[in-house]
């Protein structure tokens, strides 16, 4: 969502590269570019003016550092005001003294609302160990009720709903319900509407004057960028919003809505839906997003996604094999699954450092799916045993994935020197310093400190180092990204980047491209002699 934001502050930001202090001038210069890029990106005007005058107060204030280079003082001086902008830090919900915590969600129709209110409840009760219930009072969407009740038995949360009675009498009773079942949240999905209307108004407000919930939440689409805020501004003046939760923060809008919403509202932004899923929904971290905004990653993020969606065991197992030279294509295999697990490519290549700045990613679910397509093609023997797999063996294995045989020639190369490496690193002792959890974030390209593993001071990169390589999208864009121990990334993969054939390094086209401009050509020279 923010990579245009990223690129356009970036470049702001080499406009200091090389100047050894900062002056009145050069800031305004630079500021002028991040006023622009913000703008740009959806930013409400007297939100991109105020902000743009603290970062000139602080960047010329008292807390300069010395011996820094003039852009890394304004890199920090938009970072520390970007997190004061979207923060605070410490925004969470508000807990009831007594009996269940009420939390009223509202929103526009098509923001995402119901769906939300389940991924909610889910996250209260894996995450913090609540006893949830949802009460289905939008009786005006056609299946609203049905929908939030089937959410309701997938996540195993009970939902409550009375036919015939009025959105603020069912809310009513179903805060009672809860109390009666000894739960301790309830959530309520009110109904929303196409755009806001006093009838809408009236009927939230009067929910919330009969529930009295101690949380009010506007669930907003941060894919319509300025009217997000202007409607989050209209709520707030009726409602007395204490949060924001942000849908469809995994779309192409350009993430204005995000910087403007708390300085707008005043009401701080608690969480961020960022896919379909029913585990989409992250705890909202202002450091932390202001750290992908200027393209520093999320690597607390990316660790701690790691760890949860990486079995302990899997990844120990993985990782001792890897270190001490019995790797094989079925551990291959199974660490890039493990790897999937953490969720769609994009938004976890996203959380790296780095790739924020690279531009649009192109990232390509399908693509691995064809390097799953190669080791499923291949028998569990010749998984353990790579060094059988013979050129009979290959082409059997590429017409069995649909592929070329220059596919799975590469996979074995690659192959060969990732174990090569992690062999290397075995006897450098460097996996007998590492914990079951380090270990997790090693297979996902972190070091145990939570920093990407620069692949220049050894071995070690990490399998998503390698999959960052993997997808350059525009023109190897990725290019730069650390690999695996070198790896270089996956065979097949397309786009002009380091990975795959020399061929395709040299051209920028795969196999299969070029394999169809091939049979294009040959076919027009068929046509040329039958004319």
């Amino acid at each position: 969502m923010f990579e245009s934001l990223t690129q356009r502050l970036s470049k702001s930001f080499g406009f200091l590269r090389g100047k050894h202090e900062l002056t009145e001038d050069n800031i305004d210069e630079g500021l002028r570019q991040v006023r622009t890029a913000l703008l740009e990106a959806d930013v409400h005007f007297s939100v991109a003016k105020s902000f743009t005058e603290r970062v000139k107060a602080r960047a010329l204030g008292g807390d300069r550092m010395k011996g820094v280079d003039a852009s890394d003082q304004f890199v920090h001086a938009v970072h520390q005001e970007l997190v004061e902008l979207m923060g605070p830090e410490d925004a969470r919900l508000n807990s009831a003294k007594k009996g269940p915590t009420v939390i009223l969600m509202a929103g526009l129709q098509g923001a995402g609302k119901t769906t939300t209110c389940a991924k909610l409840a889910k996250h209260l009760r894996e995450k913090h160990g609540k006893r949830p219930m949802m009460v289905a009072a939008d009786i005006k969407r056609p299946a609203a009720v049905e929908q939030l009740q089937i959410l309701g038995k997938r996540i195993d949360v009970p939902v409550f709903h009375e036919a015939g009675l009025s959105p603020p009498k069912v809310c009513k009773k179903g805060v009672a319900a809860a109390a009666a079942a000894g739960c301790d949240v309830v959530i309520l999905d009110t109904a929303g509407r196409l755009h806001v209307d006093d009838e809408l108004m009236a009927e939230v407000a009067e929910i919330a004057k009969v529930t009295k919930p101690h949380n009010q939440v506007l669930v907003v689409d941060a894919m319509t960028g300025q009217d997000a805020v202007q409607s989050a501004k209209v709520f707030h003046e009726r409602l007395e919003l204490t949060g924001v939760i942000l849908t469809k923060m995994d779309g192409d809008a350009r993430g204005g809505s995000a910087v403007s919403l708390k300085e707008i509202t005043g009401a701080p932004i608690l969480f961020i839906g960022s896919g379909e899923k029913i585990d989409d929904l992250d705890a909202f971290s202002a450091e932390r997003m202001a750290g992908r905004i200027l393209g520093m990653g999320d690597v607390v993020g990316l660790v701690e996604t790691a760890a949860e969606k990486i079995d302990e065991d899997e990844a120990q197992a993985s990782f001792e094999k890897m270190v001490m030279g019995e790797y094989t294509l079925q551990d291959m295999f199974g660490m890039i699954r493990m790897v999937r697990k953490m969720g769609p490519m994009k938004k976890v290549l996203g959380m790296m450092p780095g790739m924020g700045q690279l531009g649009d990613l192109d990232v390509d679910e399908k693509q691995m799916n064809r390097l799953e397509a190669l080791f499923t093609s291949m028998t569990p023997r010749e998984r353990l045993q790579p060094e059988m797999i013979d050129m009979s063996r290959r082409r059997r294995i590429a017409r069995g994935a649909g592929q070329g045989v220059d596919a799975i020639n590469e996979l074995l190369k690659r192959f060969k020197t990732m174990r090569k490496a992690m062999k290397q690193m075995g006897k450098m002792g460097l996996g007998a310093k590492l914990g079951a959890k380090d270990k997790r974030a090693a297979l996902a390209g972190m070091s145990p400190t939570g920093e990407m593993v620069d692949p220049k001071a050894g071995p070690g990169g990490g399998l998503l180092g390698s999959l960052g390589s993997m997808f350059g999208g525009g023109g190897g864009a990725a290019g730069g990204m650390p690999d695996m121990a070198g790896m270089g990334g996956m065979p097949g993969m397309g786009g002009s980047n380091p990975m795959g054939t020399s061929a395709t390094r040299k051209s920028g086209k795969t196999a299969d491209a070029r394999k169809k401009e091939k049979a294009k050509a040959k076919q027009k020279r068929k046509n040329r002699r039958k004319k």
